[in-house]
């Protein structure tokens, strides 16, 4: 009998037990969000440097002459006086940029940009022309004044490029971030280009002048979840392969050189939802 009493109890104790580790846990079962990434735009203004060209003018439908500027040296323009005015704030060299931050371990990300630069070839400045002037050679250092040539990219030098992007972080936390921003990418020069050749002038107009291809690294300061302050040094190629020269567009300008950008401004970003 007192043996039947002991496996009794023993019987008692070890159910519970086992109920309680058989029986599902009646609690939620939390899931681990995963953020989509984040969208930023980003408005800015810049100053650049160029390094010196070899430009080459030729035109043989409507006019004569082939020849080619030698270490010709070219200034920005940065319009800076009314950059406050909503109406004028294009007017500077200024820099629009749309991105998007992937969500994965690498810190990867895409980026749109159009950097609106000008490029002016400063007048009456020595340069060696050589070549032919309308049935007559030349082969000498000449002051180029602007009724001889003036070569301006002023509405402007815009560099459209899409941009690959690798983020690292120096702090991040809830609400402060700081990182550097590595790119790289490439893209047509749409530009607008003021000439005049010869006592030929055109007005320029918009359209696709050849390419430009570029790096960059931006020091970027987040703060309050949306908002951030950055700036950049790029440095681009551009080569000019299509510049049209004279009110009948039948002159060509040719030429490549590199800049140097430092920009810098303030943009808001957008974290996308988790799910």
């Amino acid at each position: 009998m007192k043996e039947l009493i002991l496996m009794f109890l023993l019987c008692m104790a070890y159910n519970p037990a086992r109920s309680q580790s058989t029986t599902p846990s009646l609690e939620p079962t939390k899931k681990k969000s995963f953020s989509r990434g984040e969208f930023y735009l980003f408005w800015g203004y810049n100053r650049e440097w160029y390094s010196k060209s070899t430009i080459r003018f030729r035109n043989s439908d409507s006019d004569n002459y082939d020849f080619t500027f030698k270490d010709a040296h070219a200034s920005d323009k940065p319009d800076m006086e009314n950059f406050y005015k909503v109406k004028q704030m294009t007017i500077p060299q200024y820099n629009f940029h749309i991105g998007y931050f992937f969500n994965d371990k690498r810190n990867l990300g895409l980026e749109l940009s159009w950097d609106h630069l000008k490029y002016v070839v400063n007048d009456y400045q020595s340069m060696h022309v050589s070549g032919n002037i309308r049935g007559r050679s030349i082969d000498k250092d000449t002051v180029v004044t602007p009724e001889f040539v003036h070569l301006q990219h002023t509405n402007g030098n815009n560099y459209l490029m899409l941009n690959l992007m690798k983020r690292s972080d120096f702090v991040k936390k809830k609400n402060i971030r700081i990182s550097a921003i590595g790119k790289i990418g490439a893209g047509p020069l749409v530009s607008y280009t003021i000439s005049t050749v010869l006592g030929n002038y055109d007005k320029g107009a918009f359209y696709y002048h050849g390419m430009v291809y570029g790096a960059s690294t931006t020091l970027r300061l987040e703060f309050l979840r949306y908002f951030f302050i950055e700036t950049s040094f790029q440095g681009a190629l551009a080569n000019y392969t299509n510049t049209r020269l004279g009110a009948d567009h039948k002159g060509l300008a040719t030429h490549r050189f590199f800049s140097l950008q430092y920009m810098y401004g303030a943009g808001f970003k957008l974290p996308l939802s988790k799910f």
